[in-house]
């Protein structure tokens, strides 16, 4: 019965006093460094920008180690189409010289035999993993 009997003698006045003093004795709680949080709310607000910080670093990193094997996968490209042209050129080369040579329509003889000799070493020599190459693997 005393809240009761406390709001009827509280005139317009005394509530905007009370109201006063409560917002006065907040502000100097919070310029102490008092905090109320009963629902926990900084924890979760902490809790969730934590987890927000461990996405963007797992984002990022993952960002990073594409662009490496994106990096990577365009040099190989590269390497691969340079081989290619090389191998082509040699290969237009030798043709050229044996349909030119005078014993392009003779059977095959000894100098014919090393031009072809010539352009199979120039091919190992540009790829030096193909089958058949000194540098090959064995196959089993």
């Amino acid at each position: 019965m005393r809240a009761r009997d406390l709001m009827r003698t509280l005139t317009p006045l005394g509530w905007l006093t009370l109201m006063a003093g409560l917002l006065l004795l907040i502000l100097v709680g919070r310029g102490a460094g008092l905090k109320w949080d009963p629902f926990g709310l900084q924890e979760k607000r902490l809790d969730a920008a934590r987890a927000e910080a461990t996405h963007a670093t797992r984002a990022a990193d993952v960002r990073r180690i594409e662009t490496v094997g994106e990096a990577q996968q365009a040099a190989r490209v590269e390497d691969h189409h340079r081989q290619t042209l090389a191998v082509e050129r040699a290969t237009v080369a030798a043709v050229t010289r044996a349909r030119s040579a005078e014993d392009a329509n003779n059977l095959l003889e000894p100098m014919r035999a090393d031009r072809l000799r010539a352009h199979d070493r120039e091919l190992c020599r540009l790829a030096p993993d193909l089958d058949g190459c000194a540098a090959a693997p064995e196959s089993a």
